[in-house]
């Protein structure tokens, strides 16, 4: 049983620190959620419960971008100032449209008639 104890312990130590060194050595551009300042306290301050969080929650991926969405063309203001006020209002027109067809399809209504 001891054997257990100190091995659990030796690897929960060694999880710990590349927990460490890991969320200290990786760009601020690369911390989900809170600051590095604050992930690194939380993987000091709680062992291998931080870096448990630090792994699951806190490290962004390499190929994951900072947004949450991806925007279309009607929500950059430099496409919608490329535009002129025709070109606005069709653009308005077709997804008022749009919408109003979801809405009917949302209903139940037959969107045919």
């Amino acid at each position: 049983m001891a054997r257990f104890l100190i091995v659990g312990a030796f690897l929960a130590a060694v999880f710990w620190i590349y927990s460490v060194v890991d969320c200290a050595a990786q760009p601020t551009t690369r911390h989900r959620g809170v600051s590095k300042t604050v992930w690194v306290l939380i993987v000091v301050l709680l062992p291998v419960i931080g870096g448990i969080l630090w792994f699951l929650l806190g490290r962004r991926r390499a190929g994951e971008s900072n947004s949450q969405y991806v925007s279309g063309p009607d929500d950059r203001p430099d496409v919608l100032r490329g535009m002129d006020k025709a070109e606005q209002d069709a653009r308005i027109r077709q997804l008022e449209e749009e919408l109003a067809r979801l809405d009917d399809e949302a209903d139940g209504a037959d969107p045919r008639s």
